[in-house]
C-alpha cells in the first residue's frame, strides 16, 4: 500500500525534481563542452574528481553547521549560491574565457554547494513529512528519486546534447535556472517551529560527536561503505564514459546524450520496484541483491560487444542502483537522531564519496594505460569483492534492531518531556 504523504512534501519533491532536470542537462553537456578543451581523460578524471573534493575539505564541517542551522534556509542560500555561480560561468563561456581549468574550478565550488544542500534535504525531509517510519521514508526517497530520474536521468541527457548544439553556455544556463526554480519553491515550505536555545560547544566537538555516533553502529557504517566501493567504480567509469561511448561505442553527440538515458530508465524502474521490494525479501536483503546486480552489470559493460548490449547492461545497473537510492537513505533517516542528523549524514556522504576522486583518477589513468573497457571490467571486480563484506554489516536482522532501539529511545524522549509539559 502506498504511504500517504503530506502537501507540503511534493514542494520539496518538485524542486528535486527540477533542479534534477537541470543537472541532467548539464551532465550530457559539461563532458562535451571539456572535450572542446582536451582529450586527454586524465584531465577528464581530474574534472570529475573536482566536484567531489569539496566533501573530503570540509564535509564533515558543513554536517556540523547544517545541525546547527536552519535547513530550509541553507538549501535555499546552497542553490541561489550555484545559480550565480552557473551565470557566471555562462558569461565566461560565451566570451571563449573558459578554459579546462575554469571547468575544475566550477565543478569545485558546485560540489561546495551541493555539500551543504545535500547534506541538509537529507535532515530536512523527516522534519517535512513529521514522520520516522521506514516504509513513510523509503516512499518518499523513492518518489524523489523516481522524479529526480525522470528528469535529470531521462530527459535531462538528451536535452542537454541537443541544447549543446545550440550554443556551448546555452545547457550550463538551462541548469542555473534550475537551481533559481528549486530554490523559490523550497523558500515557500513553512518556517520550522522555533526551537529553544541549545548551549552550543566547539564546532570541532560537534564534528567528532556526528562521526562517533556513525563509527560506533556496524550497520550506519556498512550503509556507508556500500556506496564508497561503488562511488569507487562508478564516478571512475564516469570518468571516461564520454570516451567509450564516441570510441569504443561510436557513438555520435547525439547518441551519446540517448546512452545516458538507459541508465536513468532503470534508476527510475528500480526506484518504484524499491518499496515493494523491501515489503517482499526486507531492505537488507534487497540491498544485497541489487550488489550483485551492479556488479555483474557493470561488467557487461566492459565486455558489450556493441551499444545495444552496453545500453542493456547501463539500464541494468540504473535499476540496481535506483533500489538501492530508494532504501538505503531511508534507514539512516529512521535510525539516527534529528539532532545528529546533519553530522551523521555528512559522515557518511564522506565516506561514500571519498573513493569518488580516487576512483576518477585511478580509471582515467587505467583507461590510458590499458584501453577504455578496463575501467569498467576492474570496477565490476572490486564491486563483487566487496558485495560480500558489507552484506553482513546491513542484513534484516541488523536494520530490524536498529529500527526497535530507534523507536524505544524516540518514546523514552516523549515520556520524559510529558511531565515537563503537563508542569508548564
Amino acid at each position: 500500500m502506498m504511504a500517504q504523504m503530506p502537501q507540503r512534501f511534493y514542494r520539496i519533491w518538485t524542486a528535486s525534481a527540477v533542479s534534477a532536470l537541470g543537472d541532467g542537462i548539464y551532465f550530457a553537456a559539461l563532458p562535451l563542452l571539456a572535450l572542446t578543451l582536451t582529450h586527454n581523460p586524465v584531465l577528464l578524471g581530474a574534472m570529475e574528481a573536482c566536484a567531489l573534493l569539496p566533501w573530503l575539505c570540509f564535509g564533515m564541517v558543513g554536517g556540523a553547521l547544517v545541525d546547527r542551522w536552519d535547513r530550509r534556509r541553507t538549501m535555499v542560500i546552497a542553490d541561489l549560491f550555484r545559480f550565480s555561480l552557473l551565470v557566471l560561468l555562462t558569461v565566461l563561456v560565451t566570451s571563449g574565457a573558459a578554459d579546462i581549468y575554469l571547468l575544475f574550478a566550477a565543478a569545485f565550488l558546485l560540489g561546495t554547494g551541493q555539500v551543504f544542500f545535500d547534506t541538509a534535504s537529507i535532515a530536512f525531509l523527516p522534519e517535512v513529512l513529521q514522520d520516522r517510519d521506514l516504509d513513510t521514508l523509503q516512499h518518499a526517497n523513492s518518489r524523489i528519486l523516481g522524479a529526480q530520474q525522470a528528469l535529470g536521468g531521462f530527459v535531462g541527457p538528451p536535452t542537454g546534447s541537443l541544447l549543446f548544439a545550440l550554443g556551448r553556455a546555452v545547457p550550463v544556463l538551462a541548469d542555473g535556472l534550475s537551481f533559481l526554480v528549486s530554490s523559490l519553491m523550497i523558500w515557500t515550505l513553512p518556517k520550522a517551529p522555533a526551537q529553544p536555545a541549545k548551549p552550543r560547544g566547539s564546532l570541532l566537538r560537534e564534528v567528532r560527536e556526528g562521526a562517533a555516533y556513525l563509527f560506533s553502529d556496524r550497520l550506519l557504517v556498512g550503509l556507508s561503505l556500500r556506496p564508497a566501493v561503488g562511488n569507487f567504480a562508478f564516478v571512475g567509469c564516469n570518468a571516461v564514459m564520454v570516451l567509450f561511448v564516441k570510441d569504443t561505442l561510436h557513438l555520435g553527440t547525439t547518441a551519446y546524450g540517448v546512452y545516458l538515458t538507459a541508465n536513468a530508465i532503470g534508476a527510475l524502474i528500480g526506484s518504484s520496484l524499491a518499496p515493494r521490494v523491501a515489503a517482499r525479501v526486507g531492505t537488507g536483503t534487497a540491498l544485497t541483491i541489487t550488489a550483485v546486480v551492479e556488479s555483474v552489470s557493470l561488467l557487461g559493460i566492459g565486455l558489450a560487444p556493441n551499444a545495444w548490449v552496453a545500453g542493456a547492461a547501463d539500464l541494468a545497473v540504473g535499476l540496481g542502483m535506483g533500489v538501492t537510492m530508494g532504501l538505503a537513505p531511508a534507514v539512516r533517516q529512521a535510525v539516527v537522531p534529528d539532532e545528529l542528523m546533519g553530522r551523521v549524514g555528512a559522515t557518511g556522504r564522506l565516506i561514500s564519496l571519498c573513493a569518488g576522486p580516487l576512483g576518477a583518477l585511478f580509471c582515467g589513468w587505467l583507461a590510458h594505460v590499458a584501453g577504455l573497457r578496463a575501467p569498467f571490467i576492474v570496477g565490476a571486480g572490486i564491486l563483487a569483492s566487496m558485495t560480500v563484506v558489507v552484506a553482513t554489516m546491513t542484513n534484516n536482522t541488523k536494520i530490524d534492531a536498529a529500527l526497535a532501539r530507534a523507536k524505544a529511545r524516540r518514546e523514552g524522549a516523549v515520556e520524559a518531556a510529558e511531565p515537563a509539559f503537563a508542569a508548564a
